[in-house]
């Protein structure tokens, strides 16, 4: 089976309010963003955000993307890229490492093909992506809640583990003031303080914890690692 999907990116200002979004349908869709950032972070989010929401699947994945940008990025530089240590031809760093690190970690083992679509021409699921990453970049603006939308509804929740010590895209851009309206918290630590009664001091070392996060809340996550300045790991330090 193949999932054709489309992705796409938004910023007001460029940077400023910036919004990404992938599309199926009405019915599975999910997108996220930050008070500032790029159009490309936007873009090469959408795309990154995808594939995580997909990682539980076994399909083809044909992606629909308006950016020339992404698209030679992930099928044309990445790989000298890589060999260069992350630098371009002219020795200069590579802007946006951060995700096209994680991006090149989650297409590792998939299968995947993108096409190139013009935007702004009526392409109905092209059209579709960019209203909602549009949507969120003036969610942001405007101080609104934001339209994260339902997620990956096919085939069973879509398991989000973000790739430790890497930073989120904007998480290097200068912030806007913390806009968004509050949110209901991420996780009760009540619900854990039994497993930490249960630590015993042979146990007490290193311990690693696996989160299983729905598009959703992955998008909650980064914007309120955004907000405090921190990347997504930092952020859940900071909670213990």
């Amino acid at each position: 089976m193949t999932i054709i999907a489309s992705a796409d990116g938004s910023a007001l200002g460029n940077p400023g309010p910036a919004g990404w979004a992938w599309y199926v349908d009405d019915d599975c869709w999910a997108a996220g963003g930050w008070p500032h950032a790029t159009n490309n972070q936007g873009e090469l989010t959408a795309v990154l955000e995808l594939f995580r929401a997909t990682a539980h699947l076994d399909d083809d994945l044909h992606v629909l993307c308006d950016s020339q940008y992404v698209i030679n990025s992930v099928t044309k530089w990445m790989p000298g890229w890589k060999k260069k240590g992350w630098r371009k031809a002219d020795g200069k760093p590579v802007m946006n490492r951060e995700i096209l690190q994680e991006l090149d970690a989650a297409l590792t083992g998939r299968r995947y093909r993108f096409e190139w679509v013009k935007g702004h021409a009526n392409h109905p699921m092209n059209e579709a992506a960019d209203e909602r990453a549009r949507a969120v970049s003036e969610a942001f603006q405007n101080h609104t809640p934001i339209p994260t939308g339902p997620g990956w509804t096919r085939g069973g929740a879509a398991a989000v583990a973000p790739v430790p010590g890497l930073r989120s895209p904007a998480a290097s851009a200068p912030l806007a003031p913390p806009s968004a309206p509050s949110q209901p918290d991420l996780f009760d630590f009540d619900e854990l303080s039994g497993e930490l009664d249960e630590l015993t001091p042979e146990s007490a070392g290193w311990h690693e914890i696996t989160l299983t996060l729905s598009p959703e809340e992955h998008a909650r996550l980064i914007g309120r690692a955004h907000d405090h300045g921190l990347n997504a790991e930092e952020f859940l330090r900071s909670l213990i």
